[in-house]
């Protein structure tokens, strides 16, 4: 016999759909007209050295409001060449930087900027030998250390492995790279068409000499064709709450949100890592010198991500095999390219593997001021 179902229960439905629905509709007008955007980026920091477009941005972190603890040497972010840094800053309670400020760590950050046509004849060896080196320097400088930790996220885990690699004698007590490809012939079919000569960046790059970001967006959207559907399906069923929607609208903000890939850099990808498919075949070159990933061995760290539709994990797997180091270390996770550094995942597992990684290669000085050796 059917279950009669219980009318106060029908009725606490009907209730919750029609405060839902009044909730979407406040939310889409909000969402459609612009108003009450997240703010992102909003960890406060200083700007301690520039070049050109780059800055280096040093975190304030007063150590009294986690107990005391620091950590040495500082943490050195190295971002992608072709997105807005501040996904790793993403909002107040959903930062990476947070988190680890509140470990105890000393963190700065490069940041590219938005290249324009000064910096349209920039290399990979420009940013691996000059810029990365100089950030470096003034870090120590500032520190009073000897030594960084080194931190790459997405092409800019690439260009960290170029620098450590290139310069085995660089000041890096380790180095940790996060969805960060190294296999170009899985990276999509802009890749492919880039891969076999059926398209030149010069044919794509604009008036500046550089190739424009909505190059890069739709590049990023031919790995997956069907996200755009998907993912307004889910706002709509979720667009009731808050929190969500504050979410979506600084995660999609920044999924379309990219900068100028600096024409010279982009040439070289293209030849050096997805046609010659470089870091696989162990073909590269940084300033006229042949590179080797084996040369790199600072204790090292590579996260990479199951669900990742930017970075497919086929392109980010072979790279613990790739590198020399004695002391290296894979993680995997059921996450997205995003996941891996803001939501749960990224709170729950990710950040605190990159603690725990950091802090066993660390120095930390407790509250009463003791140091303790790694």
């Amino acid at each position: 016999m059917p279950t009669v179902p219980n009318p106060q229960t029908i009725l606490d439905r009907v209730r919750r759909d029609v405060e839902r629905n009044a909730l979407r509709a406040r939310n889409g007008i909000r969402l459609v007209a612009g108003v009450d955007r997240p703010g992102v980026g909003c960890t406060a920091k200083d700007v301690v050295w520039e070049r050109g477009r780059t800055q280096l941005w040093h975190y304030r972190n007063d150590p009294e409001e986690h107990g005391g603890v620091r950590h040495s040497p500082p943490l050195l972010l190295v971002f992608s060449l072709i997105s807005r840094s501040y996904i790793l800053d993403l909002s107040p309670g959903n930062s990476f930087v947070e988190q680890l400020l509140k470990a105890g760590f000393d963190v700065y950050m490069v940041d590219w900027g938005e290249p324009d046509e000064r910096d349209a004849g920039n290399g990979l060896e420009d940013y691996a030998d000059d810029y990365i080196p100089a950030a470096i320097a003034r870090v120590l400088d500032l520190s009073g250390a000897d030594e960084v930790n080194l931190f790459g996220y997405c092409f800019g885990g690439d260009l960290s492995l170029l620098h450590a690699a290139h310069h085995p004698d660089s000041p890096l007590r380790s180095l940790t790279v996060l969805a960060t490809p190294v296999d170009f012939r899985h990276m999509g079919p802009l890749a492919d068409v880039f891969a076999v000569g059926r398209m030149e960046v010069d044919s794509v790059v604009d008036e500046n000499g550089n190739v424009p970001p909505q190059v890069v967006v739709q590049g990023f959207r031919t790995l997956t064709p069907t996200a755009e559907v998907t993912r307004y399906v889910t706002l709509w069923e979720r667009l009731w709450n808050d929190e969500y929607v504050a979410s979506y609208q600084a995660m999609t903000g920044w999924s379309d949100d990219h900068v100028p890939f600096p024409g010279r850099a982009a040439r070289q990808t293209v030849r050096m890592l997805v046609r010659d498919n470089g870091m696989v075949t162990d073909r590269l070159t940084v300033g006229g010198d042949p590179v080797h990933l084996s040369d790199i061995r600072v204790p090292f760290l590579t996260v990479r991500a199951e669900r990742d539709h930017i970075v497919p994990t086929a392109a980010s797997a072979p790279l613990i095999d790739l590198v020399g180091s004695p002391d290296k270390h894979e993680l995997v996770l059921p996450a997205g390219h995003m996941g891996l550094v803001v939501g749960r995942t990224a709170a729950k597992t990710t950040v605190p593997t990159i603690i725990d990684f950091l802090r066993r290669r660390s120095d930390t000085v407790d509250p009463a001021g003791v140091a303790k050796g790694a």
